[in-house]
């Protein structure tokens, strides 16, 4: 990727991670503008340009029209950082980039690693896979009595390559084989932010169980107890559009890649009753190809002082929100990211915000969203 190319020299001088507000949370007030969303569907695509995702990009159609007609256009999401990997981790439980999650953790499956306490009380480190104070949403969702799953396209195909068939990961420590794709297998370990955390991974039997391959979705889909209320979901290397050209030769890539799984799988989400009777369905992005702005609050250290590393933010993606409670082809100019996201699932289901979603600059879906803007 071209920002990928000019920008990984430099991921290695961002500033460390603030370990001391790895759990942070604040009461979640009532979200009295939200309605009873009892199931959200996440799916997250790679690395696209908001101008060139929704414009008149060949072989985006379904994306760029379809999706946006059923429901509403954000135009005003962006990224929260760059690379890839901190975007995810954002997104599930408010922490920010740290060097190890800029390069997308490259040098290994390493800890977390709390370093010497400094004047402002915030504890150094740097690393991948966070320790068990570290909540998640899916953490939260279990506590609240909820359920959640992670769909994970291609993991396990090659269980030499991704180390298992379900919750698959590195063994700490080691390297990730699973960083570029394979014929076979193109999944990708730092597109599955669930298996960076401690609160997770330790217990196995329960990571298995809720971190498993999209497959899984299609029989999870056909009833609505058996439908999760959070479902969180990740295209491999082609599907996501990560890739431009596939490992699997018979597999598109780029927007092909995109709108055939979206093809695919968003009329069976949307078919599902679960969904039918009280669901929001997001499609989002991590990351933009090029540029590192930022529309709304990121922030500016411990962890590194720019999370766009030449910039604040992770750049204008764009996003698409459908929902039985959405007005079918609004377009939304407010601005929005990651942080947002997960402050606005924690507020749908009526929980406390973790790390930085706990920010006074950082707000949830409102009357903007569910009020049918045009």
């Amino acid at each position: 990727m071209s920002l990928r190319t000019t920008l990984i020299a430099t991921a290695a001088l961002a500033a460390i991670v603030a370990v001391a507000s790895l759990s942070a949370a604040r009461e979640a007030p009532a979200a009295a503008q939200l309605p009873p969303i009892k199931h959200v569907f996440t799916i997250v695509l790679e690395n696209k340009n908001y101008d060139e995702t929704f414009g008149d990009t060949p072989g985006s159609t379904y994306l760029a029209q379809t999706l946006p007609a059923k429901g509403q256009l954000l135009t005003q999401y962006y990224g929260t950082g760059h690379f890839s990997l901190g975007n995810y981790i954002t997104m599930i439980s408010g922490q920010s980039e740290n060097p190890s999650t800029q390069s997308d953790c490259n040098a290994g499956f390493n800890e977390v690693a709390p370093g010497t306490i400094v004047a402002d009380g915030q504890a150094l480190g740097t690393g991948c896979v966070y320790p068990a104070q570290a909540l998640t949403v899916a953490d939260q969702l279990e506590e609240a009595g909820k359920t959640w799953r992670a769909y994970m396209e291609d993991m396990g195909n090659d269980v030499r390559r991704d180390g298992g068939t379900s919750c698959a990961h590195p063994q700490i420590g080691a390297t990730d084989k699973a960083q570029s794709a394979s014929p076979t297998d193109q999944y990708a370990t730092r597109h599955n932010p669930f298996v960076y955390f401690h609160s997770i991974i330790d217990d196995d039997l329960s990571c298995v169980t809720h971190v498993v391959n999209l497959d899984r979705l299609k029989r999870d889909l056909k009833k609505p107890r058996k439908t999760r209320n959070y479902t969180f979901i990740t295209p491999d290397l082609c599907s996501d559009a990560h890739d431009k050209e596939c490992a699997d030769p018979a597999q598109p890539g780029g927007y092909a890649g995109i709108d055939a799984f979206l093809r695919a799988w968003v009329p069976r989400i949307l078919k599902s009753k679960a969904y039918q009777r009280n669901g929001l369905l997001i499609v989002a992005f991590d990351e933009s190809e090029s540029g590192a702005g930022s529309c709304c609050f990121v922030p500016s250290g411990p962890n590194t002082p720019l999370q766009g590393i030449q910039g604040p933010g992770g750049g204008q993606t764009g996003a698409v929100l459908i929902s039985p409670f959405i007005k079918p082809g609004t377009i939304n100019d407010e601005p929005y990211n990651h942080y947002d996201y997960l402050h606005s699932v924690e507020d749908i289901f009526g929980l406390d915000y973790l790390g930085y979603a706990a920010h006074d600059g950082v707000r949830s879906f409102g009357a903007d969203v569910f009020g049918g803007r045009r």
